[in-house]
């Protein structure tokens, strides 16, 4: 039996209401600040994020993440941060993408 009162998962990120200045409420604007091929890369670099101290999310269509779709639409992972938090997100970002490189040469 389905328990309708129960929380209920969801495939992406939502908009939450977070204290602001004075302890007044504020709606959080999540941005994609990142996408890859199926969520397990995604979870990753959310993982990377996090560790700087960033807030993010890793999700994917919940159609594409039943069926383990790795590719196309429904298997893009996407990485989520709050707006105030994207420039920082994406120059991290950038950085790891430009010592990867520079390993691989």
């Amino acid at each position: 039996m389905l328990n309708v009162d129960a929380p209920q998962p969801r495939s992406e990120p939502e908009k939450r209401d977070a204290a602001g200045p004075g302890g007044a409420m504020r709606e959080v604007r999540w941005v994609t600040v990142e996408q890859t091929p199926g969520i397990t890369v995604a979870e990753i670099i959310a993982g990377r994020l996090q560790a700087e101290g960033i807030p993010a999310r890793a999700w994917q269509e919940g159609a594409g993440e039943a069926l383990g779709l790795m590719v196309g639409l429904l298997g893009t992972g996407h990485v989520v941060v709050p707006e105030e938090y994207a420039e920082q997100a994406r120059a991290i970002l950038t950085a790891d993408a430009a010592a990867m490189a520079e390993e691989e040469e």
